[in-house]
């Protein structure tokens, strides 16, 4: 058996499938080329027949990737699966994934199948994807809650009908590391044909047993996990990449596999990730948490400067983070400024590294220091956002102990408009403006969440907003050293991506 772990990274699939996520074409092919730099071996790309926009996205990442195989996901549907293969088959290595419920609760209440049904499917859609792609994934969903005899008469049927990949998923976080592990030793061992297959694992972090859950099966022979980068995902979120990455790596000694991740590359994949979702990292995630290598206690500080390693497993440069703090100022010229990004892990083009660099020398006039943070979210957010239809041109804010003035100005398509509202405060009066600019009577603000990117006084503000309407909801993201410009982009950034989402056919898809 093989001691290598193949990633199978579904964040543009899952991922955005978590509430008030949604990502723009321009944005999927961007996070797609820092997963291949990151060295996933598997993109899964979206699920083709979801609506014209998820089949854009698909086609297109798959034609950008040169390394990783692009995967689209598919019902057990002819109709599924033949366009799934339609969106992947310019790619260099393409895989359609299939899938079907095969436990007794969704077979009876969703599928409304027999167990007999449930088998005819598989080797049905299964058997018709295999030929018309060379590379099969089929996935049990609620493989966990699947009675062990029909589990494995399920996959045999999938393997003898061309199945190369079988993924057991816990889709509903259900399972422990035991009873996950035990699964996959028992199926490897007692379904004919197991070893023409590599089994693979998808775990939900419900009962925050995801990451342990992946490890379980690997340690049981599963040589494919499927993760997303931070864990994003539906409800608690996916098995971290990063997570199930750096344990195979420093807990070697235990797990004697490998995987293709380029570690250093984890740091600047979450901040991609964040920053184009909106969703920030919590300070004390694992890996690349704010405090994931930060010492406040006094032993701790004073076994850190004897020798690292005594309250350190990996160093801030395996995963990609930078030794340097102070790294910029309003005197610093072109040539650095690209080589900081160059450091950080952009590539800009002229047109976008000039725009960008404008932007820094304004913060940098208004900041007394600019750190390696301040500007990773200035290019996240001005750079990323510059194709919104919807655009902050300019804000103006009167306050005191009366009624709050906001005056805004915007660019929507192309055309400037202004409006003066008021509002019991600031932020109020600021979203009522962006209310009268660009009706949406029926959206309403969820969430509001303000938090600074370094220390001090004259620190960026990162602003994350959740916006919801008629049962879609987006989040948007904004970084400025004015909050409350910081507020009107991240409120915009909402709204564009709304406008996304009210494009799209609802479809109705869990899959693992």
């Amino acid at each position: 058996m093989t001691d290598t772990i193949l990633i199978f990274d579904t964040t543009l699939r899952d991922g955005e499938q978590s509430p008030g996520c949604s990502m723009n074409l321009e944005e999927k092919l961007q996070v797609a080329a820092q997963l291949e730099t990151l060295g996933v071996d598997i993109i899964e790309a979206g699920f083709a027949i979801a609506s014209q926009g998820d089949f854009e996205a698909v086609s297109e990442v798959a034609r950008q990737c040169k390394r990783a195989t692009v995967a689209s996901l598919a019902r057990a549907a002819i109709p599924d699966i033949d366009r799934a293969w339609e969106a992947v088959r310019h790619a260099a290595k393409p895989r359609i994934h299939t899938f079907i419920a095969t436990s007794p609760l969704h077979m009876r209440v969703k599928l409304n199948k027999s167990p007999d049904e449930v088998l005819e499917a598989i080797e049905r859609t299964v058997s018709h994807a295999r030929n018309i792609c060379p590379d099969v994934e089929w996935s049990a969903e609620d493989a966990t809650r699947t009675e062990p005899d029909f589990l494995a008469r399920a996959i045999e049927t999938a393997i003898r009908a061309g199945a190369r990949t079988i993924n057991l998923p816990d889709t509903v976080g259900y399972a422990t590391p035991e009873t996950y592990g035990a699964m996959f030793r028992d199926m490897i061992a007692r379904v004919p044909g197991a070893d023409l297959a590599v089994f693979s694992t998808h775990c939900h972090n419900d009962l925050g047993l995801a990451v342990a859950n992946t490890l379980s099966a690997v340690m049981a022979g599963a040589r494919q996990v499927e993760s997303t980068i931070n864990g994003i995902g539906e409800r608690a979120g996916n098995a971290a990449v990063e997570e199930i990455a750096m344990a195979l790596k420093i807990r070697h000694d235990v797990m004697p596999v490998r995987t293709n991740i380029v570690s250093t590359e984890i740091t600047r994949a979450s901040r991609m990730v964040s920053g184009i979702t909106g969703f920030q990292v919590q300070p004390n995630k694992a890996i690349v948490g704010a405090n994931a290598f930060a010492h406040e206690s006094g032993i701790h500080q004073d076994g850190m400067l004897k020798d690292s390693s005594t309250y350190e497993i990996m160093t801030p440069e395996s995963v990609g983070l930078s030794t340097s703090n102070l790294v910029m100022g309003k005197h610093s010229g072109r040539a650095a400024f690209r080589s900081k990004l160059e450091e950080l892990g952009y590539a800009l083009g002229d047109n976008a590294f000039q725009d960008a660099f404008v932007r820094f020398k304004a913060l940098a006039d208004a900041k007394k220091a600019v750190f390696d943070e301040d500007i990773v979210a200035l290019v996240d957010d001005e750079v990323l956002r510059g194709h919104d239809r919807i655009q902050v041109k300019d804000v103006e804010i009167h306050c005191g102990t009366g009624p709050a003035r906001a005056i805004l100005t915007l660019e929507i398509d192309g055309e400037e408009k202004t409006a003066a509202t008021r509002g019991s405060g600031p932020v109020d009066a600021l979203f009522a403006a962006i209310r009268e600019l660009v009706p949406h009577e029926r959206g309403t603000l969820e969430r509001y969440e303000v938090h600074a990117v370094t220390g001090g006084t004259d620190a960026q503000a990162e602003v994350s907003v959740l916006l919801s309407e008629e049962g879609r909801t987006t989040r948007g993201r904004g970084a400025h050293h004015d909050t409350l410009v910081a507020s009107a982009r991240a409120y915009v950034n909402a709204l564009n991506k709304l406008m996304v989402k009210r494009g799209r056919a609802p479809v109705d898809v869990a899959a693992g």
